[in-house]
């Protein structure tokens, strides 16, 4: 496993998976990864997690940047548009790797399904994710 996952270098394996399944920081995982391009916007990451409260979905995605598994990317300058987010939120490849080795992975096919079925989106939300997102992921 790779040293940047964690806190820091005394976590153990079994801290991280206890912090990356902490209900909402694993219903966020459980978002990116059912997002059609496992990029979402924090506007998408907040109307997903509507029993949450918008400073808590962002916490708790800052605090799974920190700990190695999620990452931010960013749309260049030249690619932003007015009216469409920049900024989206995917798996690291060592995040992919952890959750993968601790069999949490197992229901990312489903989860897509699930997302595909979501019938009831709001006109921004789908906007959103239909919005343009770096290449180089």
């Amino acid at each position: 496993m790779d040293d940047s996952l964690g806190d820091s270098d005394e976590t153990t394996p079994r801290e991280l998976v206890h912090f990356v399944t902490q209900q909402t920081r694993f219903a966020l995982i459980s978002n990116i990864l059912q997002h059609p391009d496992q990029l979402p916007s924090m506007y998408e990451l907040e109307e997903l997690n509507p029993s949450v409260s918008d400073a808590t979905v962002y916490k708790h995605i800052q605090k799974l940047i920190d700990a190695g598994i999620v990452r931010e990317v960013a749309l260049d300058d030249d690619q932003r548009r007015q009216g469409y987010p920049w900024k989206f939120y995917g798996l690291t490849e060592e995040g992919r790797e952890f959750l993968d080795a601790h069999n949490l992975l197992a229901a990312e096919e489903t989860l897509q399904q699930i997302y595909d079925t979501i019938s009831d989106k709001p006109e921004k939300m789908v906007k959103y994710e239909n919005a343009p997102r770096p290449d180089d992921v």
